[in-house]
């Protein structure tokens, strides 16, 4: 791992969109996408998104991460004690057993190498259980660097529900088979807004490589999540504001998103990208005016993506001119 630790505050805007699926259901509400009744929007947790990058980041790239389903030959998950356990080794790897070390001694060894091996504890955090024995107990505990507040959709969104048949039968003597129920949303474009904390990045050890891997995890790990209720996740839109100094951000950048309907329908009948437009006229505006506090933005867009400013057609470095661009190799 290397040391270069992040030094300045940075923002993340990121929106992504799904057709026919469910970008996350709710367990104990028949598993359903999450819907504002007030709004008619759609919400997504950010622990959704972070398990996003958690199992790209995992699977594509190769990384340690620590927040895992973990079972033993026997199909028994592992408890957050044992995961932390697995820590517990000398430099060259060793296990080291509890009855050989103080309480003290393992803490500091499991949390080294959290920090140094896993990822998503630089990133997100952790609160772990440590323990010795029944009555030698402790805890690590670290507030992660990098913060997304819940995401939400720019309009109100379409749910649809279907019913269908399983393939086998409910029992062995039941030639009946099973019915399947299951709720999805015909379109939804979701906004997400996060902060990377240049403090806590200073207790996590949270580095610009890090940071790297965590917006290539946003924009493929959402692309790259196949699953039944996920497939046709499509990311549009990432950016990162990344200030000069430290203790700054501007805050809200989500809301500075607005969503035009090319063709005026009602929200609720949306089914595709091309049907809208992003205008960014107040997030261009407001980026502009704390240019001497910006050291550099980091962007992707996808093509079918159609932006606006005020009433004109632009790209987002036109937009954006006269700050320093970096388009994200992802």
């Amino acid at each position: 791992m290397s040391n270069n630790i992040i030094k300045n505050r940075s923002e993340i805007l990121f929106l992504y969109d799904v057709a026919n699926a469910n970008p996350n259901g709710d367990p104990v509400d028949e598993n359903k996408p999450r819907i504002d009744e007030e709004t008619g929007r759609n919400i997504v947790t950010d622990v959704r998104l972070k398990r996003t990058i958690r199992d790209y980041l995992k699977d594509f790239k190769g990384k340690e991460i620590f927040v895992r389903e973990i079972s033993d030959d026997e199909g028994n998950i592992q408890d957050a004690k044992q995961r932390a356990e697995d820590f517990l080794k000398d430099s060259s790897g060793k296990e080291i057993k509890k009855s050989d070390i103080s309480l003290a001694d393992m803490k500091k060894l499991i949390n080294d190498n959290i920090l140094r091996d896993c990822i998503d504890i630089r990133l997100f955090g952790v609160t772990l259980p440590i323990e010795k024995s029944g009555k030698e107990k402790s805890s690590v505990t670290h507030t992660g660097a990098v913060q997304f507040k819940m995401g939400a959709s720019l309009h109100r969104v379409n749910l649809q529900y279907i019913k269908g048949t399983g393939a086998f039968a409910s029992r062995k003597e039941k030639e009946q088979k099973t019915f399947r129920e299951e709720y999805f949303l015909s379109y939804s474009l979701i906004a997400f807004w996060g902060v990377a904390n240049e403090n806590a990045a200073k207790e996590t050890k949270l580095t610009e490589d890090d940071m790297s891997l965590l917006m290539d995890g946003i924009w493929n790990g959402t692309k790259n999540l196949i699953s039944r209720s996920k497939a046709g996740q499509m990311p549009r839109l990432l950016l990162r504001v990344v200030y000069k100094e430290g203790n700054f951000h501007i805050g809200d950048l989500d809301k500075m998103v607005k969503l035009l309907n090319k063709e005026e329908k009602e929200d609720q009948a949306l089914r595709d990208i091309r049907e809208v437009s992003l205008d960014l006229t107040e997030l261009g505006d407001t980026l502009r005016k704390h240019k001497d506090k910006i050291e550099r933005l980091e962007y992707k867009v996808d093509k079918r993506v159609s932006i606006v400013s005020q009433g004109n057609e632009t790209t987002l470095p036109n937009l954006l001119s006269g700050l320093t661009l970096q388009e994200i190799s992802v």
